[in-house]
């Protein structure tokens, strides 16, 4: 029979190994999973895709060909797609001289991406995709599905980087020097 204090020992042990575990899969698949694409080139449905904005016009991707754009998925129930917002659109409101194009894809429901932007508006063109766009960032290379998801065009409509979590300042500077104008 073992004593109370041994059973917490090998109880609290095995906690502690399997949060080592978790905390190291997590630090692997950061590292190992991959940010950079090899210049593929997104499907035609994608350009086809068209999103609702919330003013009810319509984000038709087709449209956005032929300069660098930087598609951020994220959702109003997200905390950190919310942190990232304000440098999203700081970067769109720098570069859009330069020739970017910055679009947020919302995967929400329509009444609470118009409800968050009434109080946190942004200048940059918001699509809404419901709950569709979970799917949509698994077929862009997030086979997880999480947010927040960033992906970068090239001018030329090819896959210059993928970011699965939130944007740090690096990430818009490095992409911002890329030469993904041609």
């Amino acid at each position: 029979m073992t004593s109370p204090s041994t059973r917490r020992t090998w109880m609290l042990g095995g906690v502690a190994a399997a949060a080592a575990v978790a905390g190291g899969g997590a630090a692997w698949w950061r590292h190992a999973a991959p940010t950079q694409a090899a210049g593929e080139q997104l499907s035609a449905s994608f350009w086809a895709s068209r999103f609702e904005q919330p003013d009810g016009s319509s984000l038709q991707m087709a449209s956005l060909k032929g300069k660098p754009l930087l598609l951020n998925f994220w959702a109003t129930w997200c905390p950190p797609c919310i942190e990232e917002l304000p440098m999203v659109d700081r970067f769109y409101r720098d570069q859009r001289a330069n020739g970017w194009q910055v679009v947020g894809l919302a995967i929400d429901r329509p009444e609470a991406v118009k409800k968050f932007l009434a109080r946190t508006p942004v200048t940059f063109p918001i699509g809404i995709t419901g709950l569709d766009g979970t799917e949509l960032v698994r077929e862009l290379g997030n086979t997880g599905g999480g947010l927040p998801f960033t992906l970068v065009l090239a001018a030329n409509g090819s896959v210059a980087a993928r970011k699965m979590g939130q944007l740090l300042p690096a990430d818009l500077d490095a992409w911002q020097r890329a030469e993904l104008h041609s």
